[in-house]
């Protein structure tokens, strides 16, 4: 893949940050100072940021987040390039969660659910099951819209509006899982992950959840057993397998939200 010129990051990391409104503007000051434009997301939960900009900029505030603050050490950003800048502009914004589930006993930052790579799914997928056997399902976790532009070849779809249909959904659903291994997975890791911490608390014993989601599995994979592209939340709109934006012309209902990722 050729590099073009805008360097495009996508990460989150649940951490406690009781002081997410006075890292507010010291962090939008810095993405200004870099010329660097998206959204990044604080709460008492962690941090999930999507931003574009000049690489060196862009490396350059990631590095900086991690050297002045340690808290900020494991940020792991998934990386694509685009030929023009996706975002119209800068924003740091304070919420009470990172992605809404509005289920305030998932705390992702007092223990992750187990997480298989890419590469393992693949595997998996690959030979019908799990190394000990188990049939494996893969769980949509997005939004309905996001899931027609692509998904997991036969993934299991609840055809939610929202990220908080999540928890009553699986509540109708998950006697069928039983006995299953399942993996959710969503565009970044981050519904994803809360998704399978609630289904282990909800009693479903064997759930995993993609490393990284879609876009670590482009990065790491040749795209197998996946159908479509990935919906993004900024202009670029829909991301081929290979981390291009040829689907750059699809439309997305209402407008573009990275906090949804």
């Amino acid at each position: 893949m050729n590099h073009t010129d805008v360097l495009n990051i996508s990460c989150y990391l649940f951490v406690p940050l009781p002081d997410a409104a006075d890292l507010r503007d010291r962090i939008h000051s810095r993405c200004l100072e870099g010329h660097l434009k998206g959204t990044i997301l604080l709460a008492e939960e962690g941090i999930n940021l999507f931003l574009a900009g000049p690489a060196s900029a862009v490396r350059g505030f990631v590095a900086w987040l991690r050297e002045t603050d340690a808290r900020f050490a494991p940020l792991d950003p998934k990386e694509s390039w685009s030929a023009t800048q996706p975002f119209r502009k800068m924003l740091v914004k304070v919420k009470r969660e990172i992605i809404r589930m509005d289920h305030p006993a998932i705390r992702p930052a007092a223990g992750r659910a187990p997480a298989v790579d890419a590469p393992t799914l693949r595997r998996w997928l690959d030979q019908g099951h799990d190394d000990a056997g188990r049939p494996v399902v893969t769980l949509d976790t997005r939004n309905a819209f996001e899931v027609d532009h692509g998904t997991f070849e036969g993934a299991i779809d609840w055809r939610i509006a929202k990220f908080t249909e999540f928890p009553p959904a699986l509540r109708a659903h998950k006697s069928a899982l039983q006995d299953k291994t399942v993996v959710s997975f969503c565009t970044g890791g981050i519904r994803c992950e809360k998704a399978a911490i609630l289904m282990r608390e909800e009693g479903l014993e064997h759930v995993y959840q993609l490393e990284g989601g879609i876009l670590k599995y482009f990065e790491q994979t040749d795209g197998a057993h996946y159908r479509g592209g990935c919906f993004v939340f900024d202009e670029r709109a829909v991301l081929a397998a290979d981390l291009s934006a040829p689907m750059a012309e699809v439309a997305a209902p209402g407008t573009p939200d990275a906090t949804k990722k």
